[in-house]
């Protein structure tokens, strides 16, 4: 483990420190819950049962994430599956003479 000088440390620098070990709690908390589920989930597939028949309620399915349909023509990082609220450079294209069928992917 580290040795840290907290008392050298800037206040600024203490934030981000804090920040930075509060994600990284959550993430390996996250992390030992998705092994014991899957762990819970394997036992009960053996025995025939799904993990949502023993528990008694129902364990939802993680969706994979949607396929982007559409690219911002300048900064290809920017994508838009076409589903839920249009972004801000979608809807300037349009304004600015772009049909859809222009930005579409592919």
């Amino acid at each position: 483990m580290a040795d840290f000088n907290l008392k050298a440390l800037s206040l600024k620098e203490l934030r981000q420190l804090h920040k930075d070990l509060a994600k990284a709690i959550s993430t390996y908390e996250d992390r030992h819950k998705a092994e014991a589920r899957a762990k819970l989930d394997a036992i009960a597939k053996e025995m025939g049962y799904s993990l949502a028949d023993l528990i008694g309620t129902e364990v939802k399915p993680t969706r994979a994430p949607v396929i982007a349909k559409y690219r911002h023509p300048e900064n290809p990082s920017l994508t838009w599956s076409g589903r839920g609220r249009k972004p801000l450079w979608f809807v300037a294209a349009l304004d600015a003479g772009k049909t859809p069928e222009d930005l579409a992917i592919g």
